[in-house]
């Protein structure tokens, strides 16, 4: 696949992060765990932060995070300049979140999607590419607002 990709959970979604990384190793995609590494309670924001600073230096192209609902996890990381993170409940959302947002972070709802629909929400996700065109000047809007506002 060739892209380089991090990723991250909390409690709730580790056990989604380890079946994922599965996956990843049979797509090819290069990848960094950063934690958690079990199930035990933590806090979202902490793993959020670093996989959303990995991906706004752009030391990765990409990000993955997994919690309970995604929402959580989705807020932290947009917090961080660059990141364009869409938490995506099914496929087409993962696929519009690439194509039309150019979202470069996607949070999973660990809670709220079977372990099928994960896994067709991250192979949508690596399968589209951002379309540009209309979508562009959107984007470059959001990234106006993220560059006008104080951080």
């Amino acid at each position: 696949m060739g892209k380089k990709i991090v990723i991250g959970a909390d409690h709730a979604g580790f056990e989604v992060k380890e079946k994922i990384k599965h996956m990843l190793d049979e797509l090819g995609v290069e990848y960094k765990d950063v934690g958690t590494a079990s199930a035990d309670s933590v806090d979202y924001p902490d793993f959020a932060r670093q996989v959303a600073e990995s991906v706004g230096t752009g030391e990765f192209e990409q990000g993955m995070l997994f919690c309970g609902s995604g929402t959580g996890m989705a807020i932290s990381a947009n917090k961080v300049r660059g990141v364009r993170a869409a938490v995506a409940w099914n496929a087409d959302i993962a696929r519009l979140a690439r194509e039309h947002n150019n979202a470069n972070v996607l949070a999973v709802p660990a809670r709220f999607a079977s372990e099928d629909e994960v896994t067709a929400i991250v192979k949508a996700w690596f399968e589209a590419e951002f379309e540009g065109g209309r979508h562009e000047g959107r984007v470059n809007k959001i990234s106006e607002i993220e560059n006008s506002s104080e951080r």
